[in-house]
Protein backbone atom coordinates (compact mmCIF):
# COMPACT_ATOMS: atom_id res chain seq x y z
CA UNK A 1 0.00 0.00 0.00
CA UNK A 2 1.69 3.32 -0.83
CA UNK A 3 2.69 6.01 1.95
CA UNK A 4 0.30 8.73 1.63
CA UNK A 5 1.92 10.96 4.12
CA UNK A 6 5.36 10.30 1.53
CA UNK A 7 3.02 11.59 -1.57
CA UNK A 8 1.60 14.74 -0.24
CA UNK A 9 4.98 16.76 1.07
CA UNK A 10 5.92 17.25 -2.65
CA UNK A 11 2.11 18.38 -3.74
CA UNK A 12 2.03 20.66 -1.00
CA UNK A 13 5.16 22.15 -2.04
CA UNK A 14 3.93 22.77 -5.58
CA UNK A 15 0.85 24.25 -4.39
CA UNK A 16 2.88 26.90 -2.12
CA UNK A 17 4.81 27.62 -5.46
CA UNK A 18 2.25 28.12 -7.75
CA UNK A 19 0.36 30.59 -4.84
CA UNK A 20 3.68 32.57 -4.47
CA UNK A 21 3.71 32.93 -8.31
CA UNK A 22 0.11 34.26 -8.40
CA UNK A 23 0.61 36.67 -5.45
CA UNK A 24 3.25 38.42 -7.28
CA UNK A 25 1.62 38.36 -10.69
CA UNK A 26 -1.67 39.95 -8.95
CA UNK A 27 0.53 42.67 -7.12
CA UNK A 28 2.69 43.44 -10.37
CA UNK A 29 -0.90 44.00 -12.32
CA UNK A 30 -2.42 46.13 -9.03
CA UNK A 31 1.20 48.15 -9.51
CA UNK A 32 0.67 48.97 -13.05
CA UNK A 33 -3.08 49.68 -12.73
CA UNK A 34 -2.13 51.90 -9.88
CA UNK A 35 -0.01 53.61 -11.93
CA UNK A 36 -1.98 53.91 -14.80
CA UNK A 37 -4.50 55.73 -12.78
CA UNK A 38 -2.20 58.51 -10.97
CA UNK A 39 -0.63 59.14 -14.29
CA UNK A 40 -1.59 62.94 -14.25
CA UNK A 41 -3.17 63.99 -17.80
CA UNK A 42 -1.44 66.57 -20.01
CA UNK A 43 -1.48 70.09 -19.22
CA UNK A 44 -3.22 72.34 -22.07
CA UNK A 45 0.36 74.03 -23.33
CA UNK A 46 1.62 77.18 -22.72
CA UNK A 47 1.35 80.33 -24.59
CA UNK A 48 4.55 81.42 -26.10
CA UNK A 49 5.70 84.62 -24.38
CA UNK A 50 5.05 87.50 -26.21
CA UNK A 51 8.04 90.24 -27.32
CA UNK A 52 8.54 93.47 -29.41
CA UNK A 53 11.27 93.31 -32.02
CA UNK A 54 12.55 96.27 -33.72
CA UNK A 55 14.61 95.79 -37.75
CA UNK A 56 18.10 96.46 -37.61
CA UNK A 57 18.03 99.18 -40.06
CA UNK A 58 20.32 101.51 -42.14
CA UNK A 59 20.73 104.86 -40.91
CA UNK A 60 23.02 107.86 -42.54
CA UNK A 61 25.43 108.55 -39.35
CA UNK A 62 29.21 110.08 -39.42
CA UNK A 63 32.12 108.09 -37.84
CA UNK A 64 33.25 109.39 -34.83
CA UNK A 65 36.81 108.66 -32.79
CA UNK A 66 36.42 109.37 -29.32
CA UNK A 67 39.49 109.68 -26.99
CA UNK A 68 39.84 109.76 -22.99
CA UNK A 69 40.47 113.66 -22.37
CA UNK A 70 41.26 115.75 -19.11
CA UNK A 71 39.80 119.45 -18.36
CA UNK A 72 42.41 121.83 -17.46
CA UNK A 73 41.90 124.94 -17.18
CA UNK A 74 43.43 128.05 -19.52
CA UNK A 75 44.97 129.93 -16.54
CA UNK A 76 45.66 129.22 -12.95
CA UNK A 77 47.33 131.69 -10.75
CA UNK A 78 48.95 130.91 -7.19
CA UNK A 79 48.15 133.66 -4.66
CA UNK A 80 51.55 134.14 -2.59
CA UNK A 81 52.22 137.00 -0.19
CA UNK A 82 55.06 139.24 -1.93
CA UNK A 83 56.32 140.73 1.85
CA UNK A 84 55.88 139.92 5.31
CA UNK A 85 53.19 140.93 7.49
CA UNK A 86 50.23 139.79 9.31
CA UNK A 87 46.86 139.02 7.78
CA UNK A 88 44.44 141.71 8.61
CA UNK A 89 41.41 141.11 5.98
CA UNK A 90 40.41 137.82 4.03
CA UNK A 91 38.19 139.40 1.37
CA UNK A 92 36.73 136.16 -0.33
CA UNK A 93 34.51 133.47 0.15
CA UNK A 94 35.95 130.18 -0.84
CA UNK A 95 34.85 129.15 -3.53
CA UNK A 96 33.60 132.07 -5.40
CA UNK A 97 34.49 133.65 -8.65
CA UNK A 98 36.56 136.08 -8.37
CA UNK A 99 37.15 139.08 -11.11
CA UNK A 100 40.75 140.28 -12.18
CA UNK A 101 41.82 143.20 -9.51
CA UNK A 102 39.35 142.18 -6.98
CA UNK A 103 40.93 142.60 -3.45
CA UNK A 104 41.61 139.17 -1.93
CA UNK A 105 43.92 139.24 1.33
CA UNK A 106 44.93 142.70 3.06
CA UNK A 107 48.16 142.37 5.46
CA UNK A 108 48.82 145.14 8.26
CA UNK A 109 49.73 148.13 6.26
CA UNK A 110 50.99 150.78 9.79
CA UNK A 111 54.84 149.94 8.59
CA UNK A 112 54.71 150.28 5.34
CA UNK A 113 53.19 152.96 5.24
CA UNK A 114 55.64 154.42 7.72
CA UNK A 115 58.73 153.57 5.51
CA UNK A 116 56.78 155.42 2.75
CA UNK A 117 56.47 158.42 4.60
CA UNK A 118 60.09 157.85 5.81
CA UNK A 119 61.31 157.89 2.03
CA UNK A 120 59.20 160.62 1.26
CA UNK A 121 61.45 162.70 4.29
CA UNK A 122 64.48 161.78 2.98
CA UNK A 123 63.88 162.33 -0.63
CA UNK A 124 62.98 166.03 0.12
CA UNK A 125 66.03 166.52 2.32
CA UNK A 126 67.82 165.51 -1.25
CA UNK A 127 66.20 167.46 -3.25
CA UNK A 128 66.95 170.92 -0.93
CA UNK A 129 70.37 169.72 -0.79
CA UNK A 130 70.57 169.56 -4.30
CA UNK A 131 69.39 173.26 -4.58
CA UNK A 132 71.73 174.02 -2.47
CA UNK A 133 74.62 172.44 -3.87
CA UNK A 134 73.32 173.90 -7.44
CA UNK A 135 73.27 177.35 -5.61
CA UNK A 136 76.84 176.87 -4.71
CA UNK A 137 78.12 175.55 -7.73
CA UNK A 138 76.45 178.07 -9.80
CA UNK A 139 78.13 180.75 -7.48
CA UNK A 140 81.44 179.49 -7.55
CA UNK A 141 81.56 179.04 -11.62
CA UNK A 142 80.61 182.59 -11.93
CA UNK A 143 83.48 183.68 -9.54
CA UNK A 144 85.80 181.77 -11.32
CA UNK A 145 84.85 183.19 -14.85
CA UNK A 146 85.62 186.71 -12.93
CA UNK A 147 88.86 185.32 -11.23
CA UNK A 148 87.99 185.78 -8.20
CA UNK A 149 87.73 181.60 -7.39
CA UNK A 150 89.87 179.29 -8.20
CA UNK A 151 89.32 176.13 -10.97
CA UNK A 152 89.70 173.93 -7.70
CA UNK A 153 86.61 175.26 -5.49
CA UNK A 154 84.68 174.48 -8.85
CA UNK A 155 85.51 171.01 -9.16
CA UNK A 156 84.74 170.34 -5.66
CA UNK A 157 81.71 172.39 -5.94
CA UNK A 158 80.58 170.39 -9.18
CA UNK A 159 81.47 166.94 -7.45
CA UNK A 160 79.40 167.89 -4.28
CA UNK A 161 76.28 168.85 -7.16
CA UNK A 162 76.64 165.62 -8.49
CA UNK A 163 77.04 163.67 -5.38
CA UNK A 164 73.32 165.74 -4.56
CA UNK A 165 71.95 164.48 -7.72
CA UNK A 166 72.49 160.93 -7.40
CA UNK A 167 71.35 161.05 -3.66
CA UNK A 168 68.18 162.32 -4.75
CA UNK A 169 67.98 159.68 -7.18
CA UNK A 170 68.25 156.86 -4.59
CA UNK A 171 65.95 158.50 -2.21
CA UNK A 172 63.33 158.72 -5.64
CA UNK A 173 64.18 154.62 -5.58
CA UNK A 174 63.49 154.17 -1.94
CA UNK A 175 60.09 155.78 -2.00
CA UNK A 176 59.80 154.02 -5.57
CA UNK A 177 60.42 150.53 -3.45
CA UNK A 178 58.43 151.62 -0.41
CA UNK A 179 54.89 152.85 -2.57
CA UNK A 180 55.35 149.02 -3.85
CA UNK A 181 55.75 147.24 -0.75
CA UNK A 182 52.67 149.36 0.44
CA UNK A 183 51.00 148.24 -2.74
CA UNK A 184 51.59 144.47 -2.10
CA UNK A 185 50.06 144.78 1.41
CA UNK A 186 46.79 144.31 -0.76
CA UNK A 187 46.66 141.09 -2.54
CA UNK A 188 44.27 141.12 -5.67
CA UNK A 189 43.33 138.51 -8.33
CA UNK A 190 45.39 139.11 -11.15
CA UNK A 191 42.72 136.77 -13.39
CA UNK A 192 38.97 135.74 -13.81
CA UNK A 193 37.92 132.82 -11.95
CA UNK A 194 37.20 130.68 -9.39
CA UNK A 195 39.17 130.52 -5.96
CA UNK A 196 40.14 127.71 -3.62
CA UNK A 197 40.62 127.31 0.24
CA UNK A 198 42.51 129.95 2.23
CA UNK A 199 45.61 128.10 3.68
CA UNK A 200 46.19 131.27 6.12
CA UNK A 201 43.60 133.36 8.10
CA UNK A 202 43.20 136.34 9.63
CA UNK A 203 45.97 137.12 12.84
CA UNK A 204 48.67 135.10 10.18
CA UNK A 205 52.16 136.23 9.53
CA UNK A 206 52.72 135.26 6.02
CA UNK A 207 55.54 136.44 3.91
CA UNK A 208 57.58 134.89 0.48
CA UNK A 209 58.42 131.72 2.04
CA UNK A 210 54.78 131.22 3.48
CA UNK A 211 54.03 129.16 0.04
CA UNK A 212 50.42 129.65 -1.75
CA UNK A 213 47.91 131.55 -0.16
CA UNK A 214 44.84 130.30 -2.75
CA UNK A 215 44.57 129.05 -6.04
CA UNK A 216 42.46 130.58 -9.07
CA UNK A 217 41.36 128.68 -12.31
CA UNK A 218 39.51 130.39 -15.01
CA UNK A 219 36.69 128.78 -15.83
CA UNK A 220 35.29 130.17 -19.31
CA UNK A 221 36.98 128.74 -21.64
CA UNK A 222 38.89 125.98 -20.86
CA UNK A 223 40.91 123.33 -22.67
CA UNK A 224 40.29 120.13 -22.95
CA UNK A 225 43.30 117.77 -23.46
CA UNK A 226 43.58 114.47 -25.59
CA UNK A 227 45.97 111.69 -26.67
CA UNK A 228 45.30 110.93 -30.66
CA UNK A 229 47.01 108.29 -32.27
CA UNK A 230 48.81 109.28 -35.49
CA UNK A 231 46.83 106.88 -37.37
CA UNK A 232 43.30 108.87 -36.23
CA UNK A 233 44.91 112.23 -36.45
CA UNK A 234 45.37 111.37 -40.46
CA UNK A 235 41.58 110.25 -40.42
CA UNK A 236 40.52 113.54 -38.99
CA UNK A 237 42.71 115.60 -40.76
CA UNK A 238 41.48 114.00 -44.20
CA UNK A 239 38.15 115.38 -43.06
CA UNK A 240 38.80 118.41 -42.85
CA UNK A 241 39.18 118.95 -46.36
CA UNK A 242 36.48 121.02 -47.63
CA UNK A 243 36.11 123.47 -50.22
CA UNK A 244 40.16 123.09 -50.79
CA UNK A 245 40.33 124.47 -47.23
CA UNK A 246 40.56 123.06 -44.30
CA UNK A 247 37.21 123.41 -42.32
CA UNK A 248 37.69 123.52 -38.37
CA UNK A 249 37.05 120.12 -36.13
CA UNK A 250 34.20 120.49 -33.60
CA UNK A 251 34.54 118.57 -30.34
CA UNK A 252 31.90 117.64 -28.28
CA UNK A 253 32.30 116.09 -24.69
CA UNK A 254 30.60 112.93 -23.05
CA UNK A 255 30.79 113.27 -18.96
CA UNK A 256 31.52 110.64 -16.53
CA UNK A 257 27.89 109.74 -16.04
CA UNK A 258 27.09 109.54 -19.43
CA UNK A 259 25.62 112.39 -20.47
CA UNK A 260 26.33 114.15 -23.61
CA UNK A 261 27.83 118.20 -22.66
CA UNK A 262 25.50 120.75 -24.33
CA UNK A 263 28.19 123.34 -25.71
CA UNK A 264 30.75 121.98 -28.79
CA UNK A 265 34.07 123.17 -28.78
CA UNK A 266 36.92 123.96 -31.48
CA UNK A 267 40.15 121.64 -31.87
CA UNK A 268 42.63 124.36 -30.76
CA UNK A 269 46.38 122.95 -31.06
CA UNK A 270 48.12 120.01 -31.84
CA UNK A 271 51.46 118.61 -30.00
CA UNK A 272 54.37 118.71 -32.65
CA UNK A 273 56.02 115.78 -30.88
CA UNK A 274 54.62 111.95 -31.02
CA UNK A 275 55.04 109.84 -27.91
CA UNK A 276 57.59 106.92 -29.46
CA UNK A 277 56.19 104.31 -26.86
CA UNK A 278 52.60 105.46 -27.68
CA UNK A 279 52.72 106.51 -31.23
CA UNK A 280 49.88 109.16 -30.15
CA UNK A 281 50.43 113.00 -29.53
CA UNK A 282 48.63 115.18 -27.68
CA UNK A 283 45.39 117.34 -29.38
CA UNK A 284 43.52 120.01 -27.10
CA UNK A 285 40.19 121.87 -27.69
CA UNK A 286 38.53 125.34 -26.50
CA UNK A 287 35.42 124.48 -24.77
CA UNK A 288 32.70 127.07 -23.73
CA UNK A 289 31.88 126.84 -19.71
CA UNK A 290 29.67 129.56 -18.77
CA UNK A 291 28.10 127.60 -16.47
CA UNK A 292 31.30 126.12 -14.77
CA UNK A 293 29.98 122.51 -15.23
CA UNK A 294 33.70 121.78 -16.71
CA UNK A 295 36.15 121.57 -13.66
CA UNK A 296 39.73 121.49 -13.77
CA UNK A 297 41.13 118.07 -13.67
CA UNK A 298 38.16 116.36 -14.98
CA UNK A 299 38.05 113.20 -17.06
CA UNK A 300 35.60 113.60 -19.69
CA UNK A 301 35.34 111.91 -23.23
CA UNK A 302 36.05 113.94 -26.27
CA UNK A 303 34.21 113.05 -29.04
CA UNK A 304 34.84 113.85 -33.06
CA UNK A 305 32.72 113.78 -35.73
CA UNK A 306 33.64 113.41 -39.69
CA UNK A 307 31.69 115.92 -41.25
CA UNK A 308 30.51 112.78 -44.12
CA UNK A 309 27.66 110.52 -43.04
CA UNK A 310 27.49 107.36 -44.71
CA UNK A 311 25.18 104.37 -44.11
CA UNK A 312 25.55 102.39 -41.15
CA UNK A 313 23.39 99.39 -39.52
CA UNK A 314 21.69 100.78 -36.25
CA UNK A 315 19.83 99.19 -33.48
CA UNK A 316 18.14 100.48 -30.14
CA UNK A 317 20.63 100.89 -27.67
CA UNK A 318 18.07 99.05 -25.64
CA UNK A 319 18.56 95.80 -27.48
CA UNK A 320 22.03 95.28 -26.64
CA UNK A 321 22.97 93.41 -23.72
CA UNK A 322 26.41 92.49 -22.21
CA UNK A 323 28.39 89.47 -20.51
CA UNK A 324 31.57 88.51 -19.63
CA UNK A 325 31.80 87.83 -23.71
CA UNK A 326 31.04 91.21 -24.84
CA UNK A 327 28.08 92.92 -26.34
CA UNK A 328 25.39 90.66 -28.08
CA UNK A 329 21.59 90.84 -29.31
CA UNK A 330 18.54 88.55 -29.27
CA UNK A 331 16.57 87.92 -32.39
CA UNK A 332 13.92 85.94 -33.41
CA UNK A 333 14.53 83.79 -36.49
CA UNK A 334 12.25 82.70 -39.36
CA UNK A 335 11.01 79.89 -37.46
CA UNK A 336 9.81 82.84 -33.87
CA UNK A 337 12.82 81.40 -32.53
CA UNK A 338 15.22 83.03 -29.94
CA UNK A 339 18.76 83.30 -31.44
CA UNK A 340 21.69 84.87 -29.51
CA UNK A 341 23.66 86.99 -31.98
CA UNK A 342 27.32 88.46 -30.67
CA UNK A 343 28.02 91.90 -32.01
CA UNK A 344 30.81 94.45 -32.49
CA UNK A 345 29.59 97.92 -31.63
CA UNK A 346 30.46 101.58 -33.13
CA UNK A 347 29.49 105.14 -32.10
CA UNK A 348 26.25 105.69 -30.46
CA UNK A 349 23.59 107.61 -32.79
CA UNK A 350 21.24 109.10 -30.23
CA UNK A 351 19.12 106.35 -28.68
CA UNK A 352 20.57 103.84 -31.35
CA UNK A 353 23.99 102.02 -31.54
CA UNK A 354 25.65 101.42 -34.65
CA UNK A 355 26.52 97.75 -35.61
CA UNK A 356 29.35 96.76 -37.11
CA UNK A 357 28.77 92.64 -37.28
CA UNK A 358 26.91 90.36 -36.00
CA UNK A 359 23.49 91.33 -37.87
CA UNK A 360 22.46 92.40 -40.98
CA UNK A 361 19.70 94.51 -42.62
CA UNK A 362 15.80 93.39 -41.50
CA UNK A 363 17.15 91.17 -38.79
CA UNK A 364 14.48 91.38 -36.00
CA UNK A 365 15.86 92.55 -32.64
CA UNK A 366 13.95 91.72 -29.39
CA UNK A 367 14.20 95.25 -27.50
CA UNK A 368 10.76 94.50 -25.33
CA UNK A 369 10.61 91.61 -23.03
CA UNK A 370 14.46 90.84 -23.24
CA UNK A 371 14.16 89.45 -19.34
CA UNK A 372 11.46 86.85 -20.03
CA UNK A 373 13.29 84.50 -22.69
CA UNK A 374 16.16 82.59 -23.69
CA UNK A 375 17.50 81.14 -26.90
CA UNK A 376 15.66 78.32 -28.65
CA UNK A 377 12.47 79.26 -27.09
CA UNK A 378 9.28 80.56 -29.39
CA UNK A 379 7.84 83.47 -28.95
CA UNK A 380 4.69 85.72 -30.32
CA UNK A 381 6.58 88.86 -31.98
CA UNK A 382 5.62 92.24 -32.80
CA UNK A 383 7.42 94.97 -34.57
CA UNK A 384 7.52 98.12 -32.59
CA UNK A 385 7.39 101.63 -34.45
CA UNK A 386 10.29 103.66 -33.81
CA UNK A 387 8.41 106.20 -30.87
CA UNK A 388 7.16 102.94 -28.97
CA UNK A 389 10.32 100.77 -29.36
CA UNK A 390 11.81 100.97 -26.17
Amino acid sequence: MPNDQGTAAPRVRRIAVIVGIAIVVVAGLAWLLRGSFDKPTPAATAPAPAVGVRLAALKNVSTSFEFAGRIKAVDKVEVRARIEGFLEKVLFREGQTVKAGDLLYQIEKVQFQAQVDQAKANLAVAEASLVDAQLEYDRQLDLSKRQFSPQSTVDHNKAVLDTANAHVLQTQAALTQAKVNLDYTDIRSPIDGRIGRTAYTIGNLVNPASGVLATIVSQDPIYVLFPVSVKDLETIRESRQKDGGLAKIEIRLRLSDGHDYPLAGVWNFTDPQVDQQTDSLIMRAVMPNPDGMLIDGQFVTAIIRERNESPQLVIPQSALQVDQSGYYALIVDGEHKVQQRRLKTGANVGTDVVVTSGLTVGDRVIVDGIQKVRPGQVVADAVLSPAGGG
